[in-house]
């Protein structure tokens, strides 16, 4: 067996990524009220939105680290020579020290990742790892693969209110950037691991519409691998996935799809919330 690549759950890579590269996911958990949900595992979108709108209080939870050192014990049972363990930014979980927690008790060479990221963003940069392992790369050049692809993605947020943001401390600048005012749609961007405010709208039609124009802009003259991921609202998201290809019509466009939104980005978001991934294709170094 190749070295092989660990992931989380908030990469919300789809079944077929996971199957045919054997990537592992390691779940992270969400808390609301006294209940405990396993990202992944519970909770249809129907369910998650009836969560978000009665829960009083809602929190997310790095896995454990055994819980990775049962993935990494597997892992090496199977004949890993090494593992790369890519993660969501460490400015927003602390689900990266729990990997390498658990990558210092166990035999097998772990390489612990932070993405600076999460979404499809770290799940492509993670699809591309696992496809440099598969094709004999060393632990430490597969791992700089997945650090160059997920360092030269973007994601882009709209969410329809603050408040998840704020319950959760995940706001960051963006309070005193977009203040209290009521009738602002915000537009906000995950960079270097921090959720940081790019522009405030006022009606929800021009904020999407503004998302479109910022995602077109970005990563210029690169073949690139867009998702729009969405909670509970599939046809909205297909219908803002093909504004984007027709903004990006021209450019080298490796693939575009639409992927749901997991419980622990929902519950800092909210109902309503659109993220957009940019992932280009990169060659490290370059």
């Amino acid at each position: 067996m190749p070295v092989a690549l660990v992931t989380d759950s908030t990469a919300y890579l789809a079944t077929e990524f996971l199957e045919d590269l054997g990537i592992a996911v390691v779940p992270l958990h969400v808390f609301a009220d006294e209940h405990e949900y396993t990202e992944g595992l519970d909770l249809d979108d129907d369910e998650l939105v009836r969560l978000l709108r009665r829960a009083k209080t809602l929190t997310s939870s790095r896995p454990s680290p055994q819980a990775f050192r049962t993935v990494y014990e597997r892992l090496a049972a199977e004949g890993a020579t090494g593992i790369v363990s890519a993660h969501l930014a460490e400015g927003l979980s602390g689900t990266c020290d729990a990997a390498r927690l658990a990558g210092e008790a166990v035999d097998v060479p772990v390489t612990v990742v932070d993405s600076g990221t999460m979404g499809m963003t770290l799940g492509h940069a993670v699809v591309a790892g696992a496809r440099a392992a598969a094709d004999g790369a060393a632990d430490a050049e597969v791992a700089e693969v997945v650090r160059a692809r997920a360092a030269a993605g973007d994601l882009l947020f709209y969410v329809h209110t603050l408040e998840f943001l704020r319950r959760g401390g995940r706001i960051g600048n963006a309070a005193a950037f977009f203040g209290s005012a009521l009738a602002v749609r915000p537009l906000l961007r995950l960079t270097d691991g921090r959720i940081q405010p790019v522009e405030k709208v006022r009606t929800t039609g021009r904020a999407l519409t503004r998302l479109v124009e910022l995602a077109g802009d970005a990563c210029p003259g690169q073949s690139v691998s867009v998702t729009v991921h969405h909670l509970a609202d599939e046809v909205g998201a297909h219908r803002l996935a093909a504004r984007l290809e027709e903004r990006l019509d021209g450019r080298l466009v490796a693939d575009v799809a639409v992927r749901p939104i997991g419980v622990v980005a929902a519950v800092h978001l909210g109902p309503g919330a659109i993220a957009v991934s940019l992932s280009p294709v990169v060659t490290p170094g370059s």
